[in-house]
């Protein structure tokens, strides 16, 4: 197995893979373009269990409160397969986000803060809140019939939006740790071409889906571009408080931009199907 890709499955999930052989600044910048590819099998993963769910309870139209519990399940699934890795750096990046003030001293507080193991009221609340809205709106989706496509997309996306925190945009805000191994190891040029690719692919998912229309491909595909510049605007906002990026940082933004496209795509959805 590549270097890149074992770097990639032992940071991104909790698949065991053998440490890779050597890590510089090529196989890191590697490593995180491959992200929005394990996003799309970890996107599948939640899809499945989706999927089951529904199944299990009876058939194509479950009740709302059988699609609910699916979307719990998908979300748990995500967890599980990434350790509660992402949900761990939004909550520590919102903490380190809540410190006020301007300066150096405030900027290193803000960083203790997010190093700190446990988690404060800024983190807290803002679980609570995320995991509701992904919960609600996934499951919105799955309302409307487009629960596997918006899962799969959104996850997806999440990891392209770490992929585009990880270009020459955004230091490091650390000499160490994960922030200071992946931060601009990504060549533009290469985020462009995944993000293009990424794009392609929310279309074709729309398109195969059978109650796919050029209004749902759309919709993907728009989802897919609001939730990136979602999450390169929390990166911005982080560079600007913390100094550059760390691996909470890169959690974040990937549960941000995941939120998002979950959200856009349910919305849109909703829009669509009130219109007479």
């Amino acid at each position: 197995m590549p270097d890149a890709l074992r770097l990639a499955l032992g940071t991104l999930t909790a698949i065991r893979v053998p440490a890779p052989r050597h890590v510089d600044r090529t196989v890191a910048g590697r490593a995180m373009l491959l992200a929005p590819l394990v996003g799309a099998a970890l996107g599948l993963c939640a899809a499945v269990a989706l999927d089951l769910t529904r199944i299990t309870a009876g058939g194509q139209n479950p009740s709302a409160t059988i699609d609910l519990l699916g979307a719990l399940l998908a979300l748990a699934t995500l967890a599980w397969l990434t350790r509660g890795l992402h949900l761990d750096g939004l909550a520590d990046t919102a903490d380190g986000l809540g410190v006020k003030g301007e300066g150096d001293d405030v900027r290193e507080r803000r960083l203790e803060v997010m190093r700190q193991p446990d988690v404060g009221a800024f983190g807290v609340v803002t679980l609570v809140l995320v995991l509701g809205i992904q919960a609600v709106a996934l499951t919105a989706c799955v309302l409307e019939g487009f629960g596997t496509d918006s899962v799969i997309v959104g996850v997806t996306v999440g990891r392209l939006a770490a992929t585009w925190a990880c270009t020459a945009s955004f230091p490091s805000a650390r000499a160490e740790g994960l922030g200071a191994t992946v931060a601009g190891s990504v060549p533009r040029a290469g985020a462009a071409l995944v993000t293009v690719a990424v794009l392609i692919g929310a279309v074709l998912l729309g398109r195969l889906d059978d109650d796919a229309s050029r209004s749902a491909e759309a919709t993907l595909a728009i989802a897919a571009v609001v939730g990136l510049l979602a999450g390169v605007g929390v990166s911005r906002r982080c560079v600007r408080r913390f100094g550059g990026i760390t691996g909470d940082v890169l959690g974040a933004v990937v549960e941000v931009s995941t939120t998002v496209v979950l959200l856009v795509v349910a919305i849109a959805l909703g829009l669509q199907h009130s219109a007479p």
